[in-house]
């Protein structure tokens, strides 16, 4: 898939989003990616890791034996990113402000992981949950995401695979520019929009 074929499955989801964002990280954009609306059609998020896997396989990392994701953007993401590549997906959670696995997951002790993601903005969940796999016994051989918007800049500390990247600012809360301090700040989030 070239950028744009991605950036219009995004824009025909309704997952491309304008405005005034508080992203995770706490920093604000202009930009929000809802990847929860884009993968909520199986077809789509069928179409979209089926290319991610394809770039995954084709980067030379050898055997992948385990997807592991970070909870909560990086579930359905894992999970058909894993199904893609025949093999099993897990997802740390957060417990006590570090990600933890529970449900009974466990990563064998030098399986080849692959980490995924939906989105990587600064890489921070990425690394922490790549620091997961290695305190796990795990090897984490690459990473992946549907969408890099750190322009390439994200460094997670392994191979990092996005169909797309895109360079999109990103501003502390003290230092916005004029146009988007003017707009109130939304926080979407799994409750929905929030001010």
């Amino acid at each position: 898939m070239t950028h744009e074929q991605v950036l219009d499955e995004f824009r025909a989801a309704g997952a491309l989003l304008e405005g005034h964002f508080v992203l995770s990280s706490g920093l604000h954009s202009a930009r929000y990616l809802q990847c929860a609306r884009v993968l909520m059609d199986p077809a789509r998020a069928a179409r979209l890791c089926a290319d991610l896997a394809a770039r995954v396989k084709a980067g030379g990392h050898g055997q992948i034996d385990l997807v592991v994701s970070p909870a909560m953007g990086g579930v359905v993401v894992g999970y058909e990113m894993a199904r893609q590549l025949g093999v099993p997906s897990i997802f740390f959670e957060r417990v006590d402000g570090k990600l933890a696995l529970r449900r009974g997951f466990n990563i064998e002790k030098g399986a080849r992981v692959l980490m995924v993601e939906d989105i990587v903005t600064t890489g921070l969940s990425s690394r922490e949950c790549i620091e997961g796999i290695t305190e796990e016994g795990g090897v984490t051989v690459a990473a992946a995401c549907l969408i890099n918007r750190s322009g390439g800049k994200a460094d997670v500390g392994v191979p990092l695979h996005a169909l797309t990247s895109l360079d999109v600012p990103t501003y502390e809360a003290d230092k916005l520019p004029p146009e988007l301090a003017a707009i109130p700040a939304y926080k979407p989030g799994s409750r929905g929009m929030k001010k």
